[in-house]
């Protein structure tokens, strides 16, 4: 609003990419269609080792312990929500890429039409209660038994 729209930060937009320089298109885009949400499981990895690192030191101020919590949920339900698997979603190119050339065609063409189908299941909640719950949860589980070493830290 600052900027009257002419500045627009953290929108999505796709990924430009040259298959030209994938030797194997169909299999290397499903690389390239996780890169994204494998790096949003990083950073929700490296958000709570800052926080198991400050709560180490004596960290009490709340703003700093709360934005490094606040960094692992957006990282978390960016990563699990990038994975639903409709294009034109990195899940969806996922699955795009696994299957069989005829399904892996049929699934493309519903990339138009893919985001009217994820906000209307986000409308009727039925993409919380059956997808970034359930995953939200076990990735929260796959980050702390990956960051289960570190957990000495918060000992006193």
């Amino acid at each position: 609003m600052a900027t009257g729209g002419s500045f627009l930060f953290g929108y999505a937009r796709p990924v430009p990419v040259r298959f030209g320089n994938l030797h194997h298109p169909k299999r290397d885009m499903i690389w390239v269609s996780l890169a994204g949400p494998a790096i949003n499981f990083i950073q929700a990895l490296a958000w709570l080792l800052a926080f198991y690192g400050m709560s180490s030191l004596g960290v009490t101020e709340d703003y700093f312990l709360k934005m490094s919590l606040a960094g692992v949920v957006v990282n978390v339900s960016m990563f699990v929500f990038n994975l639903f698997p409709l294009p034109p979603l990195d899940g969806g190119r996922v699955l795009v890429g696994l299957l069989p050339w005829k399904q892996a065609v049929w699934l493309s063409k519903v990339e138009p039409y893919g985001m009217y189908v994820v906000l209307a299941l986000v409308a009727f909640h039925l993409l919380n209660d059956y997808w970034m719950g359930p995953l939200m949860k076990w990735t929260l589980v796959a980050l702390s038994l990956l960051l289960s070493p570190f957990e000495f830290l918060l000992k006193p």
